[in-house]
């Protein structure tokens, strides 16, 4: 099928004959990842705020580094344990091992066992990413697949921008043993959903081991180059969503659920103008730009600790990082044919989560020693190197 038979507009028999899309599977698949999600995210930045309170200053790096770590780690095995014990039963696993570890967090504190909790919930959100996207493809029909996608990314989406800064917010309320336990029920409650998605795809089995992909994608500079580049702004995004809760620690728990949020808001919002504007013009050209603009966020935060001047960067910060998002991907899967997708979904990822635990768990470190206006500028500077690759990539294309 050709592209131009993909585009032209289809006849009035064909449309009626279109597959339904929200089908009772799909439905509850979406509860699984809206439970998922809200669990995720009520603690991505709750937990290294209750890190630095109880366990002192670095144990915020820490946790979010673990999480992160763990993540990767479990991305990486996640296709082996489908393949063993079916969709079913590996995604409850992963909603269990997500939600029910927050539980020993109420009443008890200590590094060692905030960092336990974070890596055991690491590898659960690693298999609701990576077993629920496959299952997800094969849920949503492949004529339908891009409005399906479309849908799916919303619902994902909507705990990111509530639950993020909500998180926060609420801890500051109502104290974070409640926030513990509301992220526990939120990932155990959707285990209701599970017994009835598809325990394997639609008579085919699941996708087999992709390590050798994996590699073949790293090693191909087409590739390596918008990896690095969207690793760059993913660093800065585990500092943000780490660290903004600390710097406004002064401040009223509003500013810092503010700062979250705009920042969440103003990713999404640019990750979607970038997509309309990739569809006309191409992704290469946003490259450059998407970092300069998320470097300068960053550097917003090094001018001021005043909740106004740090919303203001999260906002900047989060247009740069939502280009970035949409660019890299759509350029990774524009340069290889669609059996590589999944090996440059793998990479993309990696990029995401490791990018995020590192930049967490050095910039930790790093602000203990030069606080926290130093270790932000520093940041930003360091993000500018990925310009090189960058630029070279830009030139490559051309």
């Amino acid at each position: 099928m050709t592209t131009t038979s993909l585009l032209a507009p289809a006849s009035p028999a064909a449309a009626s004959a279109r597959p339904k899309l929200v089908t009772a599977p799909l439905l509850l698949r979406l509860v699984t990842m809206f439970g998922a999600s809200v669990s995720f995210y009520l603690l991505l930045s709750a937990v290294p705020l209750y890190a630095t309170a109880t366990a002192g200053s670095g144990a915020a790096g820490l946790a979010t580094g673990a999480l992160m770590v763990a993540t990767v780690a479990g991305e990486s095995v996640t296709t082996r344990l489908v393949t063993r014990f079916g969709y079913r039963r590996t995604l409850a696993a992963g909603l269990i091992l997500l939600g029910a570890p927050s539980l020993a967090l109420i009443g008890r504190s200590g590094l060692v066992l905030i960092t336990a909790v974070c890596v055991i919930r690491g590898l659960g959100f690693a298999i609701m990413v990576v077993a629920g996207g496959s299952l997800t493809a094969e849920i949503i029909p492949a004529q339908r697949r891009g409005e399906g996608l479309a849908l799916v990314g919303v619902v994902a989406g909507i705990p990111a921008l509530a639950a993020l800064p909500a998180g926060v917010w609420l801890a500051s309320r109502a104290g974070y043993p409640l926030v513990f336990a509301v992220a526990a029920a939120a990932s155990l409650a959707a285990l209701v959903a599970v017994p009835g998605l598809p325990t394997g795809g639609r008579g085919r089995s699941p996708r087999p081991d992709r390590s050798a992909g994996l590699l073949t994608a790293v090693a191909n500079p087409a590739l390596r180059r918008p990896a690095i580049v969207f690793a760059a702004t993913t660093v800065a995004a585990g500092i943000i969503v780490t660290f903004v809760p600390l710097v406004l620690a002064s401040a009223a728990g509003s500013d810092t659920a503010l700062a979250l949020f705009a920042q969440a808001a103003a990713a999404t919002v640019a990750r979607w103008l970038a997509g309309r504007y990739s569809d006309r013009h191409g992704s290469g050209s946003l490259l450059i730009p998407a970092l300069l603009v998320a470097s300068a966020g960053v550097a917003l935060l090094a001018l001021s600790a005043a909740p106004a001047l740090v919303v203001a960067g999260g906002v900047v910060f989060g247009a740069g990082f939502g280009v970035a998002q949409n660019a890299t991907l759509t350029l990774m899967y524009g340069r290889v044919p669609a059996v590589s997708y999944p090996a440059v979904s793998a990479l993309w990822n990696i990029a995401y989560d490791a990018g995020m635990g590192a930049g967490a768990a050095v910039f930790g470190l790093l602000a203990g020693q030069t606080g926290y206006c130093a270790a932000f500028a520093l940041t930003a500077a360091v993000m500018l190197v990925a310009v090189l690759p960058a630029r070279c990539d830009r030139r490559a294309s051309h």
